[in-house]
């Protein structure tokens, strides 16, 4: 057996040969977890890279070959015992490179492919240069063959592909441009593997287990920790009862873990990772010292610095421990946002007011600036991706020779922050969809500093609010509602187009409590109930007129002028590189679009905050964008005006819509089924289903309690604008749920409630499992929503096959047509449905089935 350093480029290119994944190996398996962690290690690399440092590598792990029986002497071919799904993640990855360059390098999209992915001159499966287990092979092969060839519906390998052309689009941001040809380089050239290559007779299966079978993991705490007593002969006992007991007394040791990281950072070092913190701070005691060893002093002054932090550490993770109260007040808010990633700049806060060098008013003030440029950046739009890389380069990029506050203003302000100005915060206000971006509990905090900027004179208490987001138009409109707007509509607009455009934005949003029967009927009835809110912005809703788009813009830019007062902007003239109309979100949309799917010019301008008008001119002028044939007309039909551009491959559209899985009508239009509205397209990019999860969290097995049960509610909800034969009928398969073992859960919200059909524990994330959600209709009937999105990240639901099953049995209800492309995402069908006695049947069946599922995980 041999062990060597090697790195992807040096295992795979050189010669023709094959890499084979034995049949008995498990499937791929990777989430969008794992491949973002990959593509952060990527954009790392290949910035160091472009700063021009060539030594730090990043290590991915180990791969174990052993010769395959049909090993030939002029084509080696390896059996993949261990590391298939680093193997098959780089392999889609750089299939994604190539056919992001395609259209552009075609010449470089050639060579990618015949250095890494490809036995050119091999046919059948021997052309392939990585070939999976058979479960994935078809898929595999379909998006090595390129974007042009047939490839399958959904899983895990298109789920991967995908995820790198959508971030491949991020990249190439003109406002921030990241070099394709570098991020190839960090794949191929500096992600280093260990290759354990067994000889012919070795135990492959004795080496897999020995390299998995580690047992518990020490965190990078316990390794630092063990480095530094080791190092402490004479003084360890006295250290560790002087301070490094208090230390674990006040921290847990994931806290103690990341107070360590922090110590690097404020000591500057900007490219440190958490995870790598141990080998970090082990090289800064060793270095410089004639032994190669630290003094026992070093040692002792390392963990009196850490004892001494530690205090201002907690008052980050617990702002009641801060004595002063406007500096406890941001330390809230940003406790409440959840924002991690800025601990570096607010850990020099305060300690350079520790050290006396600016006071408490002024650490206030530089609060304030960190909080802006977070929700400045979300009410924009603007990527949290290199949010963690801005904060840590703080304390290293102050400038120095300027008062603390005053320079981090001037830092944040400068070139590639991306912190909004005044004119960009207005603009993204009036047209963005703010429900759809950022956190549950983020919407929430921005419309309640937006309330508290009134200043009523009885301000509410919030924490004990029990307070939802409201849309003032609602998103199930009533007919009333469509045909007010019907009358402002633009030309080429629809009702419905100018709704799905309004309807998330900020100027439509509030907050409430109020009772939930009115939600989404006309205005007039909402207004009394908004009139006796103690709201003030929702007197001043209800002391308008109507509520149209009209009222929605006037709206938005009061809010407007209220968040420029409240949130600093950046300083002006630093160098900062202005937005102009973000397209980059347009374009990872149409890359991230599944298998068998189509958008309207619509959804796509609604998803972006722009026009149906422009998103069309846009995308026929701008040649080489994925899928840009895929957006049609709202009725299914190809625009009058599409072209390809000069780099597509041109030919018929209906044929190329139909290789991509698009079904067509008797009338020649696509499919409805299998359009992605604006909503879909939200959760196309959202990654995580974090809003269900927040509902989820919140909710009580037993109901609400008080006057009203929230099974009470959620039932009275439903009457409103159901049939009494579909409330009886949910009633009935709610019932039978709980026969069957589960339980029901109903959502808090007063305005708009649900029941999620729920197993498992009420508990902490990731415990309990839900196949279903029903919600009332609110004017268009109510809907049961089928949350493939949630269980595609829950064993045994990971397996595309059985959600493919799940789709499949409730096809079988009548009325009931999934279309495959949205096996991804949150698709409903009507309660009305369940009125026939066989369809409630089948959906009982069903739910009997996936609690067989869910019960049997794990012992397969």
């Amino acid at each position: 057996m041999q062990a060597k350093e090697t790195l992807f480029a040096d295992l795979v290119q050189g010669r023709a040969q094959q890499f084979q994944v034995p049949l008995y190996q498990r499937t791929y398996a990777w989430t969008e977890k794992q491949l973002r962690q990959l593509w952060d290690d990527v954009l790392e690399q290949a910035e160091l890279l472009e700063s021009g440092d060539t030594a730090s590598t990043h290590f991915l792990g180990s791969v174990v070959l052993a010769p395959s029986p049909q090993n030939e002497p002029t084509f080696p071919r390896w059996l993949v015992v261990d590391g298939q799904q680093r193997l098959t993640t780089l392999s889609l990855a750089l299939a994604a490179i190539r056919d992001h360059l395609a259209d552009t390098e075609p010449d470089e999209a050639e060579r990618i492919d015949e250095d890494y992915l490809i036995n050119k001159r091999k046919n059948g499966n021997d052309h392939f240069r990585l070939l999976p287990t058979q479960a994935d092979r078809a898929s595999f092969a379909g998006h090595v063959r390129g974007p042009r060839a047939e490839q399958s519906a959904g899983g895990s390998v298109a789920a991967a592909y995908g995820f790198f052309r959508r971030k491949l689009v991020e990249a190439a941001d003109p406002a921030a441009p990241q070099s394709v040809f570098r991020i190839e380089q960090a794949i191929t050239s500096r992600l280093t593997l260990v290759a354990v290559i067994a000889e012919r007779g070795d135990n492959v299966h004795r080496i897999f287990e020995s390299l998995n079978n580690t047992g518990l993991k020490l965190s990078q705490a316990d390794l630092l920790r063990n480095y530094l007593f080791m190092r402490l002969p004479t003084r360890g006992e006295h250290v560790y009862e002087s301070y490094w007991l208090p230390l674990q007394k006040s921290l847990t040791n994931d806290e103690l873990e990341q107070l360590m990281w922090l110590q690097l950072v404020l000591d500057g070092d900007d490219r440190v990772r958490r995870q790598d913190l141990y080998a970090a701070q082990q090289q800064r005691f060793e270095r410089g010292t004639a032994s190669g060893r630290a003094s026992e002093e070093a040692i002792e002054a390392y963990i009196r610095e850490l004892h001494h932090r530690a205090p201002l550490f907690r008052r980050l993770l617990h702002p009641e421990e801060e004595q002063d109260p406007a500096v406890r007040a941001r330390l809230r808010r940003l406790d409440a946002w959840q924002a991690q990633a800025t601990y570096p700049a607010l850990m020099l806060l305060l300690d350079r007011r520790e050290r006396g060098e600016l006071d408490s008013a002024d650490t206030e003030r530089a609060m304030s600036y960190v909080e802006s440029f977070l929700v400045r950046r979300m009410l924009c739009r603007v990527p949290t991706n290199n949010l963690g890389r801005i904060f840590q380069a703080v304390p290293g990029q102050l400038p120095l020779g300027v008062p603390v506050a005053d320079g981090l203003h001037r830092l944040l302000s400068s070139d590639n922050r991306f912190w909004p100005d005044d004119d960009e915060l207005r603009g993204r206000i009036r047209d963005a969809p703010f429900y759809q971006f950022g956190r549950w509990h983020q919407r929430k905090m921005v419309l309640q500093r937006l309330e508290e900027s009134y200043g009523h004179p009885e301000p509410l208490d919030f924490a004990a609010a029990q307070l939802t987001i409201e849309h003032v138009m609602p998103q199930s409109p009533g007919d009333e509602w469509i045909r007010a707007l019907g009358e402002e509509t633009a030309a080429g607009e629809s009702a419905e187009d100018l709704h799905s455009r309004l309807q998330h934005t900020l100027g439509n949003l509030t907050l409430t409590a109020v009772n939930a029967e009115l939600s989404n009927h006309p205005f007039e009835r909402k207004q009394d109930l908004l009139k006796g809110s103690h709201l003030e912005m929702n007197r001043r809703i209800a002391a308008t007129e109507r509520w149209g788009a009209k009222e929605i813009l006037a709206r938005a830019d009061e809010l407007a002028d209220r968040a420029v007062a409240l949130w600093p902007a950046p300083l002006r003239g630093v160098g900062r590189a202005e937005r102009g109309r973000d397209w980059v979100l347009a374009h990872q949309l149409l890359a991230a679009l599944p298998h068998g799917t189509w958008t309207a010019y619509g959804d796509l301008a609604a998803s972006i905050g722009s026009g149906a008008q422009a998103v069309g001119t846009h995308l026929a002028n701008t040649p080489g964008v994925a899928n840009a044939y895929r957006v049609l007309t709202s009725e299914g039909r190809i625009s009058d005006g599409f072209r390809w551009g000069p780099q597509d491959a041109g030919g018929d559209v209906r044929a190329r819509l139909a290789a991509d899985g698009v079904r067509f009508t008797v009338n020649g239009a696509a499919d409805p089924a299998q359009r992605l509205t604006a909503d879909d397209l939200a959760l196309l990019l959202s990654g995580a289903d974090a809003d269900q999860e927040e509902e989820r969290k919140e909710q009580e097995q037993e109901g609400g309690g008080g006057e009203e049960t929230r099974a009470d509610r959620f039932l009275r909800q439903l009457a409103t604008d159901d049939s009494s034969g579909t409330v009886a009928a949910v009633r009935e398969v709610l019932a039978r749920w709980e026969e069957l073992g589960g339980w029901v859960g109903h959502g808090t919200g007063r305005v708009t409630t649900s029941a999620f059909l729920m197993l498992g524990e009420a508990g902490p994330p990731g415990r309990g499992i839900w196949p279903l959600v029903f919600y009332p209709g609110g004017g268009r009937g109510g809907t049961a929503e089928v949350v493939f999105q949630h269980l595609a990240a829950r064993e045994p639901f990971t397996d595309r096959a059985l959600r493919l099953e799940l789709l499949g049995r409730l096809n079988a209800l009548e009325g009931v047509d999934i279309p495959e492309g949205k096996l991804e995402l949150r698709p409903g069908f009507r309660l009305s449905t369940l009125e026939k006695e066989r369809d409630r049947e089948l959906l009982v069946e069903t739910l009997s089935w996936f609690r067989d599922r869910w019960e049997s995980r794990g012992t397969a």
